[in-house]
This record gives C-alpha cells, sequence and structure tokens, in this order.
C-alpha cells in the first residue's frame, strides 16, 4: 500500500489491478443523498469544501443525479486554482441498470462525462447485477421493468469503455463471489473493484477473502450504517461496543468505523455533508486500533442493512434475497 499526501492530508492510495491508472485513494467522497437529488442545489458548493478540506476522490452514479453538480464543482475547483489539473481527482461513476444492455453501455458513460464535463472517468462500475428496460432512469423503479441480464455482453462494453480510454479503469457494484465468479470466466480485463455495502456490523468477510485472492480491491459503501436514507438503520451508530471503543480512544464512532474499514484493507466511502464532520472523517490514518478493539468489532452480530428487496420479483432473474446474494447474507 503507497501513502500519497494530499492538501496536507496523509491520505493512503492503492494501486488498481489490470490498469496503469494512478492509485485510488482510500477514503472516497460520497455525493448522494435519498431521495437522489434532495440536495442538488448545495451539492456543488459542498463538493467544494471537501476539495478545500483535501478530499480527492469523489463517487456519483447516473441515478444519483449528482454527476452534474460535482462536474461544475470541478470546473470551479480549477477555476480556483484549488487544484492545479484534473488529474489530481479520482472520479467513479456508475452504469445505471436500464443501461445495463451492451449496447447501451457506451452512450451512458459518454452521457456521464457530458454530465462532469470531463475526457474520461477513473472508475466506471456497473451499479448492480440487474438489468432494467431501456429510458427510464428512476429507483425505485417497476418490477415489471426488470429484463434479463446479461453479464458476459455488458463486461465486455465496459472493456470497450476502457479500451476506448473513456474509462482508465472498470468494475462492479453489489457483486457477490458467484456473481464476480460469472464476470471472471469470460473477461478480457478483471473488475478492478467491487463496491459493496459494509460497516462494523456488515463486515462482508467472505468478499473480502474472495475479492482479495482475485485482486479485486473493495470499495464499502454505509461504512456508517446509512442512517437517514430509506433503508438505513441506527444499528452502527448506536451499537454499545463502538461507542465504548470510541469513547476510550477519544475519537468519534464515526471514525473508529471508518478506521476499522482502512484497517481491512477497503476503501471506505463516506458521506456527510456537515463540514466538521467532513474533517472527522478525514482524520482516521494517523491513529490504530488494538488488537483487542479489533478483535470486539469482529466479534459483532451481522446484520445487513440493505436486503435489495426492490430488485426481487417473480418473474425477474431473482425471486428471493438469497438469490440476489447468492446466500451470502
Amino acid at each position: 500500500m503507497e501513502l500519497s499526501t494530499i492538501a496536507g492530508q496523509s491520505i493512503p492510495t492503492f494501486p488498481l489491478c489490470s490498469t496503469d491508472e494512478k492509485a485510488i485513494p482510500l477514503l472516497g467522497f460520497g455525493t448522494t443523498e435519498y431521495p437522489f437529488g434532495a440536495s442538488i442545489h448545495t451539492l456543488k458548493e459542498t463538493i467544494l469544501e471537501a476539495i478545500k478540506l483535501g478530499y480527492r476522490h469523489f463517487d456519483t452514479a447516473a441515478i444519483y443525479l449528482s454527476e452534474q453538480p460535482l462536474g461544475e464543482a470541478i470546473s470551479d475547483a480549477l477555476r480556483l486554482g484549488l487544484i492545479k489539473s484534473r488529474d489530481e481527482l479520482f472520479i467513479t461513476s456508475k452504469l445505471w441498470c436500464s443501461d445495463a444492455h451492451h449496447d447501451f453501455v457506451l452512450p451512458a458513460l459518454k452521457k456521464t462525462l457530458q454530465n462532469l464535463k470531463l475526457e474520461y472517468l477513473n472508475l466506471f462500475l456497473i451499479h448492480w447485477p440487474l438489468s432494467l428496460k431501456p429510458g427510464k432512469y428512476e429507483f425505485p423503479f417497476q418490477k415489471e421493468d426488470i429484463v434479463p441480464f446479461d453479464p458476459k455482453s455488458v463486461w465486455e462494453a465496459m472493456e470497450e469503455c476502457q479500451g476506448l480510454g473513456l474509462t482508465k479503469s472498470i468494475g462492479v457494484s453489489n457483486f457477490s463471489c458467484k456473481k464476480l465468479e460469472t464476470i471472471l470466466s469470460t473477461a478480457k480485463i478483471p473488475p478492478a473493484v467491487n463496491q459493496v455495502e459494509m460497516n462494523p456490523l456488515w463486515q462482508q468477510k467472505k468478499l473480502r477473502k474472495f475479492c482479495e485472492e482475485k485482486g479485486i480491491l473493495v470499495e464499502a459503501y454505509s461504512p456508517l450504517g446509512a442512517k437517514g436514507t430509506a433503508w438505513g438503520t441506527n444499528r452502527v451508530m448506536e451499537c454499545e461496543v463502538l461507542k465504548e471503543i470510541a469513547h476510550a480512544k477519544g475519537k468519534s464512532l464515526a471514525q473508529v468505523c471508518l478506521r476499522w474499514a482502512h484497517e481491512q484493507g477497503v476503501c471506505a466511502l463516506v458521506k456527510s455533508f456537515n463540514k466538521e464532520r467532513m474533517k472527522q472523517n478525514l482524520d482516521i490514518f494517523d491513529w490504530k486500533l488494538t488488537a483487542d478493539e479489533s478483535h470486539k468489532i469482529s466479534q459483532l452480530p451481522q446484520c445487513k442493512g440493505f436486503p435489495g428487496a426492490a430488485f426481487l420479483s417473480d418473474d425477474g432473474p431473482y425471486k428471493s434475497v438469497e438469490e440476489l446474494w447468492d446466500g451470502e447474507i
């Protein structure tokens, strides 16, 4: 693992597989809020503040409605001299399910780049292992819009996007070990990243081991339990064990969760639009959890926060939570 110093913050970076792309900062700034677009009018200023604080890795998606504000913030950051060039930033976006069809992938990426006013992404992910009828960008979506998902042909189109230089790396999101195996069985370029829900109460031990063996970096979304979303809970932020560790260390519970994620060798994606918490979330790299604290966290009972009921359908590819996650739940 390499260290890069960014705006006074020592943010570790990690070189992604199958690419000569610059290393990915292991702390990223999430730009989604549910319902999507809720903070769209203030998001540009929030992202500019994040850049001032030292964040250089930003995560967006077509469905989030945050690509355009992020693009505007990047333009402003360059104009204001907060960054010298776009190359200082690591930008991720995602292919929505209605574009998860071979012939729609490249146009979708071009649309994303247009929204962001960028010539390339650093990372482009398949958002979910699911396809919807083309033309709509909505969540939740109509069950009757779910159509068969062809991972082989969609991944071939993702590889084409990387070959054209429109994205430096490609990967997936919300994929189980089995679904990753399906991609890997035919891939010319293996996924560089799998972005999944992960926190102390949903540690993803089996998936992380599999990804490590395959050279796939795990990115953790909802590292604090996604409190405030339609599906998130307070379980992580109200966990007594985590509260005790935070008190003993003189840190916030959020910092303990992010430090724990970092010590697992994953990239954590944080999302706070509060300036003080944005600062605190960066302050996780110059201290460590003790072996006893790590052990206590490893023993916490596990419960997935987002089972993905919206993706289930009696007529679709996934009729149960077990089928969606291949039993990894």
